[in-house]
């Protein structure tokens, strides 16, 4: 239960990540008030996880799930470049996680 929960945290870190760069500089209602829920639902589930999980491995598998989709997303819609090294560097931020969770 403790990765699921973890794995859905990484997802909102970014939720929230995206959010803060939309909010110019929580200028703007909406973005600031998704950063706020998904900063709250990440780092609860983070907490939550880390609770059965080793602390070093939990942040590492959060942070890489939500570099990973911010990048990714940013890609896809165009707010950042796109090239095949930063997709395959992606991808070996996504096999680290892997692999952090296959030695657990």
């Amino acid at each position: 239960m403790a990765w699921i929960v973890l794995v859905i945290s990484g997802l909102f870190e970014a939720v929230w990540a995206t959010a803060l760069g939309k909010s110019d500089g929580f200028s703007k209602m909406s973005p600031t008030v998704v950063f706020i829920l998904g900063l709250i639902v990440s780092m609860a589930g983070l907490a939550y996880a880390m609770r059965t999980l080793p602390i070093g491995t939990a942040y590492a598998v959060w942070v890489g799930i939500g570099a990973a989709l911010t990048v990714g997303y940013a890609m896809v819609t165009g707010a950042e470049s796109t090239s095949v090294v930063k997709i395959l560097l992606i991808l070996g931020i996504v096999g680290c996680v892997v692999g952090l969770k296959v030695l657990h």
